[in-house]
């Protein structure tokens, strides 16, 4: 696996800035914070098993942003599969190699980067795992941004979430967004993307959807991607995959 620096200009957004020692610290805690944050885990495991079985199980996986490490130990249940962990935030990188088991750390490769301009070379991983980035994205130029390195560094597939409608808490969301405009004071870093704006911009980067597994189908913004370079024999309605094999 080969590093390098990429040739494409970082792009720095604001919600990037906060991830401190702090910060770092206060995102691995609320994780493990109660039953619900628990159940929650669980399931955003599950579905990330589920969708890197729909990639064809990779060998070369990037986990980007890596965040506290805490689909580690997922990731590398495959004995085989080489991870490499990266995160735009040092403070973060630091706290998962110090919170996750010692010998699940000694298996991954870490390195701070920008999603915006990964340092690795062309097609350097099988499978780029991007979980809980793409919601704070609200401009859709940066997210084709993203998606167009990601289709560089990967040589297959892609697996991304972000918050999408058609579902009751996206419905409750927009209510709350419509009161807050009246707030010019409220600052918003999380937003609701349509999903025939955020799978036409996945065609626009070069992907295919294989797969979009809801984390809770009909209610919950959460819904996880599987993408592909090139489709992959048996091309799938979206909403059929996204009731199917969890």
């Amino acid at each position: 696996m080969s590093f390098c620096s990429s040739s494409v200009s970082p792009i720095e957004l604001d919600f990037s800035r906060k991830y401190d020692a702090s910060h770092a610290q206060a995102y691995l805690k609320k994780h493990k914070d109660g039953l619900a944050r628990r159940l929650s885990h669980w399931r955003e495991a599950q579905i990330g098993r589920r969708a890197l079985e729909l990639a064809g199980n990779p060998r070369r996986v990037l986990d980007l942003p890596c965040g506290a490490g805490r689909f580690w130990p997922m990731l590398c249940e495959e004995r085989d599969r080489r991870v490499l962990a990266a995160d735009n935030s040092a403070d973060m990188l630091s706290v998962a190699r110090g919170s996750q088991p010692p010998e699940i750390v000694a298996r991954i490769r870490t390195f701070q980067t920008s999603a915006f301009a990964i340092d690795l070379e062309d097609g350097a991983v099988d499978c780029v795992f991007c979980i809980r980035l793409l919601h704070h994205i609200e401009d859709a130029r940066h997210r084709l941004a993203m998606l167009r390195e990601f289709h560089r560094v990967s040589s297959g597939t892609v697996i991304c979430s972000l918050w999408v409608d058609g579902n009751y808490m996206s419905w409750r969301r927009n209510c709350l967004e419509s009161r807050r405009k009246a707030d010019a004071q409220v600052s918003r870093n999380r937003f609701v993307v349509a999903r025939p704006v955020i799978e036409s911009e996945f065609r626009a980067a070069g992907w295919n959807v294989v797969a979009a597994l809801d984390f809770l189908p009909g209610y919950a913004m959460w819904r996880t991607y599987v993408l592909a370079k090139e489709a992959r024999g048996h091309e799938r309605n979206t909403e059929r995959g996204a009731r199917g094999g969890i």
